[in-house]
């Protein structure tokens, strides 16, 4: 579908009926929509540089609702501070302050936030911006070699994130850049070294879809059409028998690039049905916390991806959002965590009493009051992770995973996920 845009049912072949189907928002989900939209509301009250999320932005631009005056004044912040932070640290080279620096992922998010209110990065500064994000590719792509044995230093993931964030802005790479992107997903086994990662793929798709809608790249132009294929195909085989692509939290990406795919027959408009319909059933159930998942799923509810900031509509109608009422608890029910850690010597495993409702942040938080425990956090855009736990610290190919007891990996990170009352949460030191 070309740029994501609305298409009536006689438009489409009998085969992809469903497909069309996906890209109408009953008016019965209103509701559901703007209560999502309204969880970003408060984030847009974090104006400090380590807090702000272009992903925010992005989200709204390309959803049915808006946050009025107050979007354009989050945009007007987050050029004040990406352009002081990124080209002021270029202006003067001080690397003292490159905890204050933005990500490349972040700066890719804030070159898509420019195209969602329709502007195209330019001039001095902007050109800077744009070396700055090409730079970094062509650091990755140096890190992945010319044989593909190594690896990007951040993911695949920010890789393909900014190869479209170029891409919407009409900015040419050359083609050994995309070239390890379209190899990686060729040969899936250097994606999460063989495990697929729906999200990796669905942003790898629809950077390429980009590529392809912009003839931009053309002498890769058969090998990025066969991609696309290949990442929808992945995708598709990854749907769980609830009808999510990998896992809830993945699902709004995937159905991002699926939205913009033809396929012969009824398999994809069948697949992406039964994927909004689980997506539905887990808004009703209150599972979307994350900024950068709601930021992805909104324009999803739409009929919207990162494809349309090719040529966005500014001039769509959107519903005002009005701030949610906040509904104080009466009950402060007590519940008990145990928390452990085992890639420590000597292990830690104690018993934490928080609230209810509580999240896995919290706990951490109360057992370092208790003494005995300390952790550390880094701030990303899909919030905090852990960094370092009593006292060891994650190391350049390893990370903290969170696990649920005996063995199950959470889904969701420090801030979003709420323990249980008797559960256990490991964090374990693993490497990748």
């Amino acid at each position: 579908m070309e740029g994501g845009g609305r298409l009536s049912d006689s438009a489409v072949p009998s085969g992809m009926q469903a497909t069309a189907t996906l890209r109408e928002i009953p008016e019965v989900d209103r509701k559901l929509v703007e209560r999502l939209g309204q969880r970003l509301l408060p984030w847009m009250d974090w104006l400090s540089l380590e807090h702000l999320n272009p992903s925010i932005y992005v989200g709204l631009r390309l959803s049915s609702v808006q946050a009025g005056a107050r979007e354009a004044f989050y945009l007007h912040i987050l050029k004040l501070n990406y352009q002081q932070s990124l080209l002021g640290l270029a202006i003067n080279d001080d690397n003292s302050n490159n905890k204050a620096k933005p990500s490349m992922g972040q700066l890719a998010l804030y070159l898509l936030a420019l195209r969602a209110n329709c502007e195209f990065v330019g001039g001095h500064k902007g050109d800077r911006l744009v070396s700055q994000l090409k730079r970094f590719l062509e650091d990755e792509k140096r890190a992945i070699g010319p044989h593909h044995k190594g690896h990007p230093h951040t993911s695949y993931y920010q890789y393909g994130l900014g190869i479209l964030a170029l891409c919407v802005h009409q900015k040419r790479l050359h083609d050994s850049v995309v070239g390890r992107l379209l190899y990686a997903v060729e040969h899936s086994h250097h994606l999460r070294h063989g495990h697929l990662s729906v999200d990796t793929v669905a942003m790898a798709g629809l950077a390429f879809t980009c590529l392809e809608h912009s003839n931009l790249n053309p002498n890769q132009r058969h090998r990025i059409t066969v991609a696309i294929r290949t990442a929808r195909e992945k995708i598709l085989k990854a749907q769980t028998p609830e009808g999510h692509f990998g896992n809830v939290y993945s699902t709004p990406l995937a159905l991002q690039l699926l939205m913009n795919s033809f396929m012969p027959g009824a398999k994809l408009g069948t697949a992406c049905l039964k994927a909004r319909a689980a997506l539905l059933a887990s808004m009703q159930d209150g599972a979307f916390k994350n900024v950068l998942i709601i930021s992805q799923l909104l324009p999803v509810l739409n009929g919207k991806s990162y494809v349309d900031l090719i040529s966005p509509d500014c001039e769509a109608p959107r519903v005002l959002l009005q701030p949610a009422l906040e509904t104080v608890s009466q009950t402060q029910e007590l519940i008990s965590v145990m928390l452990k850690v085992p890639s420590v010597l000597p292990p830690y495993r104690h018993p934490i009493s928080v609230s209810a409702g509580s999240s896995l942040e919290d706990v951490l938080k109360k057992a370092q009051e208790l003494a005995g425990f300390t952790y550390a956090t880094q701030n990303s855009l899909s919030g905090p992770y852990l960094t370092s736990v009593m006292g060891k610290e994650a190391g350049a190919r390893e990370f903290w995973q969170l696990l649920r007891a005996p063995n199950t990996p959470l889904l969701q990170g420090i801030a979003d996920y709420a323990p249980k009352d008797g559960e256990t949460i490991e964090l374990r030191l693993v490497s990748w």
